[in-house]
């Protein structure tokens, strides 16, 4: 029985088809190793060599290599690189030189790991080959993969105001968030670790049961979202909304001067169901925004 997925039965190669697969963000960590003289690794660390700083120049062709895989080996696919990193470990007479290449997307990306610490080390040979002659690149492998589910979630309102104080009001139109500041327009956006703040509408129509009618933005949450249950979503979190990343720094809070909903039954859900986050990439967002995180 062939269990080569890159053959046929009938001995012909081919490209395995992902179509029908879902995109999962999927991680890939793989090391290797080049071997010099101690001496030139001092060259190294002091960046005397004439060629230049090796180890920049080599990080940067391996975060190269790691986008450029397609076109390196045949039938791998062409997804999409979210994140490529270089790290090296600089001993006595050796270089570690691990890779972390992330994706979103149909299928594994152990290729590009395994790729961007090969043309690490061939880059740093390739510097150091004028006062090294017996360098030898060795041990490469793939140390870890790793894949998470993605879940969706909705926007159902964004709400903004322009006055600390004020309660916050439904907008239509699509609005900028700003990176490590918040929402534009927004009297609560600033420097700090609540930028933004979100509750899902689940513990809203759960509050309503009281017998008091809640309106989007009345808990002062700048998003009202849909499909998400926001209180069990550890801290650190990152959400994307739109083309925009939030990361998730708080849940609930302390009152310290009680809300009008408060003081009408004597309860409130924002501190004990809201989340707040700060803005770690800006971007637009509308009702109609693509979100999701990760678990």
């Amino acid at each position: 029985m062939n269990k080569f997925s890159h053959i046929t039965k009938d001995g012909d190669i081919k490209m395995v088809d992902i179509s029908n697969k879902e995109n999962i963000k999927r991680t890939a960590i793989a090391v290797g190793r080049i071997y010099l003289k101690p001496e030139t690794v001092e060259l190294l660390k002091n960046k005397l060599l004439k060629k230049g700083d090796a180890l920049t120049i080599a990080k940067i062709a391996g975060i190269v290599g790691a986008k450029r895989t397609a076109d390196l080996i045949p039938l791998t696919h062409n997804i999409k690189v979210d994140f490529a990193d270089i790290q090296f470990n600089v001993r006595n007479n050796y270089i570690e030189i691990t890779s972390t290449v992330i994706t979103t997307d149909k299928t594994g990306i152990e290729m590009e790991a395994l790729t961007a610490v090969s043309i690490t080390a061939l880059t740093i040979y390739d510097m150091c080959k004028a006062v090294d002659k017996e360098m030898k690149i060795s041990e490469i492998y793939l140390k870890e993969k790793r894949k998470e589910k993605l879940k969706r979630f909705k926007i159902l309102s964004i709400n903004i105001s322009k006055n600390k104080g004020e309660k916050k009001k439904p907008i239509k139109d699509r609005i900028q968030l700003i990176e490590n500041w918040g929402i534009k327009g927004d009297a609560h956006a600033k420097n700090w670790h609540r930028q933004i703040s979100l509750l899902d509408n689940k513990d809203i129509k759960e509050f309503n049961k009281k017998g008091i009618d809640i309106s989007f933005g009345d808990f002062a949450e700048n998003i009202t979202t849909d499909g998400i249950n926001l209180s069990k979503i550890p801290i650190g979190t990152k959400l994307t909304l739109g083309n925009a990343i939030v990361e998730i720094t708080q849940i609930g809070k302390e009152c310290h001067e009680h809300c009008e909903i408060f003081k009408q039954i004597g309860d409130c859900v924002m501190p004990k169901k809201g989340v707040f986050a700060k803005v770690i990439k800006g971007g637009e967002i509308s009702n109609e925004s693509d979100c999701c995180y990760y678990f």
